[in-house]
Order: structure tokens, then sequence, then C-alpha cells
């Protein structure tokens, strides 16, 4: 970074972000990127972290490549000045992640192009759905061969290189913990529900009920099926959305068995069968952070997990979705999947993060407003 022209604007902003928040002011400067120089760069100086994660991660900044409509202050992020200052051949940047964790270079972004020895075959494109962060549509989500149901019409999701894993709704990361082994917290209010309501959620169910007002029916939620599966972790992606969503635990598991049920009908389970498999849900519900861990040797038993984009699956492995954490002479492996319940408006929404995009070189397409997945090199 220069400091010729350094300006302190004191204009002080702050910025809620999914694993804490900053504060500080704004101030401008030219910035070097590479071997280019992208003049009168309006950033943030931080001066107070709110969370423990900003002060021991190993690195010095964020750099925001979301769309302006997000950025605070109305400030013009970086990639739009090199854009308008044509310090780029192309109006895209493209990200390749190493999946080798001794690898010398841990991965790669190009601003203005793309590398073709980081990537197989072709990118497939989908347009970008929503400005602000890079949105898309999402279709069926699978967990071997088996479809969740909560994708057959679409699910908005987007793809972001900050965040470390894959994140989703509650109720279906619960499902695909289960499946692949992941342990849980065991949540009492959930065994309660089931116990209590289950038959009774599943009669509705069977009898054509609609699923988004059944818990409004049975008197445990009162926001006449408005209300978004959620288990009350509170929401950080973007200042709208910091409320809790969810006024009430059992209404919180109320909607998520109406969710996992609502999936078996489709796979045409029997209700005493259908009853068993959410209470085994109801074990594998997340930590409060949201993670689960599972045992390392068991990887060679896992499903594969397949989002489709585009009419197109995208298969993760259990190799590339499992993420081994060395603690001195042992391990632990924790699942590259985690609850994170996104509040409307901006929710719900999924997270493709590190955990997806390692196996799938993507490319950011501002020119065109569409965003490309191929195999990675």
């Amino acid at each position: 970074m220069f400091c010729t022209c350094f300006h302190d604007s004191g204009k002080s902003c702050s910025i809620s972000y999914g694993s804490g928040s900053i504060a500080g002011f704004f101030s401008q400067d030219n910035v070097e990127v590479g071997d280019v120089v992208v003049k009168d760069q309006v950033f943030i100086e931080a001066t107070k972290e709110g969370s423990l994660t900003f002060v021991v991660a190993k690195f010095d900044g964020i750099l925001g490549l979301g769309f302006q409509e997000i950025s605070v202050g109305d400030a013009v992020p970086v990639w739009y000045n090199m854009v308008n200052q044509d310090l780029v051949e192309e109006q895209i940047f493209s990200f390749w992640l190493s999946s080798d964790p001794e690898a010398e270079v841990g991965g790669e972004i190009i601003f203005g192009g793309l590398d073709p020895n980081h990537y197989k075959g072709n990118h497939s494109y989908v347009p970008v759905t929503e400005k602000g962060y890079w949105q898309f549509e999402m279709g069926d989500f699978l967990v071997g061969n088996l479809s969740t149901g909560l994708c057959d019409g679409g699910c908005a999701a987007i793809v972001d290189s900050g965040t470390s894993l894959c994140t989703g709704p509650t109720a279906v990361i619960t499902q695909i913990n289960h499946a692949i082994g992941a342990e849980g917290v065991v949540s009492a209010e959930c065994k309660t529900l089931v116990s209590q309501y289950g038959e009774m959620i599943w009669e509705l169910l069977v009898s054509g009920a609609q699923p988004d007002a059944i818990c409004s029916q049975i008197g445990l939620c009162f926001s006449n099926g408005a209300q978004s599966v959620s288990s009350n972790i509170e929401m950080v992606v973007g200042k709208e959305s910091t409320e809790t969503v969810g006024e009430d635990a059992l209404c919180t598991a109320c909607e998520m068995a109406v969710v996992w049920m609502k999936s078996q009908l489709k796979n045409e389970g029997v209700k005493d069968k259908v009853i068993e498999y959410v209470n085994q849900l109801c074990d594998r519900i997340p930590s409060p952070g949201g993670q689960s861990i599972i045992d390392c040797n068991s990887l060679q038993n896992m499903r594969n997990v397949t989002f489709t984009i585009g009419g197109k699956p995208y298969v993760l492995t259990p190799e590339q979705y499992i993420l081994k954490v060395d603690q001195g002479s042992s391990a632990i492996c924790m699942s590259g999947f985690m609850a994170l319940d996104v509040a409307p408006p901006r929710g719900p929404l999924w997270i493709l993060g590190d955990v997806f995009m390692r196996p799938y070189h993507t490319v950011f397409d501002y020119g065109n407003l569409r965003l490309g997945f191929a195999e990675s090199a």
C-alpha cells in the first residue's frame, strides 16, 4: 500500500460477519494488488474487533468482493475500482484453492482472468439471481442417492471464499450430519416434541395439510407458517438479520420435524420408521456454534453429498467435505456442513464456502452477472 495520498475521513463504521464484528473508520489510499495500483480506494481501518476469531486469525484484513449493494456506507469495492480504472483485461475474477494442506501455494485469485492449469474441462455457468452476495439458485440436494426434498423448487445460495465450510438450514444440515455419522448435541426439546406430537404431525402430512402451517395448526407456533426453520442461532449476515429466528424451542423443533417427515413421505417411509428416524435426527442436531464432529476412521463408509446447480450435479466425496484438524498426537475430523439459519429477507440461504470451492474452480463473471464452476486441477 502506498501512503502518498493517505486520507483519514474520520467517518465511523461497523460490519457484522458470520464469525464476529468489527468497528472503525473510513480512510482512503492507493492500494497495490499484484502488479496494479488501485487509486483512491476507500477502506475501513478497524479499531475494534468483537470476536476472538479476528484476534487469533492469521490474516491482516478482509478483501470484500461482493456487490456494492451490500457495501457498508456505500463505499466503492476495490473490484469495482479495478474495472472502472481499466486495470483488468476481463470483468471476471477466479478462485483456485488447493486441496493439499502441505502445498507451498495454498490457492490463487486472478483478477481479470483465469488460469487454465487450475481446472479441467469447461466451466458451467448459472446466472446471478440477486446482486449483493454472489447469489444463485441451487437445485436438489442429495445425500448418497436420496434427495433431502428441501430444494426441489430451488434454494437461494451464495458462493463465498470467506466461509470455510458449507452452511445451510439447521433441519437439512441435521439430516446430512445424521447420514454421514457426525455427532451433534442432543436436544431435549426435539425428543419431547417427537414423543408428544410426532404421530399427529405425520397424520397431518399424510392427510395433505400444508407443511408450513402444521406447527401453527397444532398450537406450537404463532407465526401462521411464515417463520423459517431455525435452531435459535443468532444471525449476523447483514445488519437486518441480527435477530434470532424462532421464538420458542418447541416451535423450532416442530418446524424441523415437519421438514424431516416430509422428506420421508417422498421416500415412501412408514410411520413408525419415520418417527424413529426423526428421533435419531434429534441426536444429531449441531452444537450451538453449528459444527459437528465425526470419527476419522469412518470416512470409507460415508456417503457422497451432491449439490445440483444449473441442472448439473456437483459431488463432494467424504475426503472433500471432512476436515481433519491435528491436535498434537491425535486428530479431530469435523463435518464440512454447518448449521446457519439466515433470517429473511436475505434468507433462507445456503453458503457454499471453501469446502465446495476446493474441488470446484470458481469464476465470478461480473460483466455477465454469472458464476462458473469446473473441476479443479
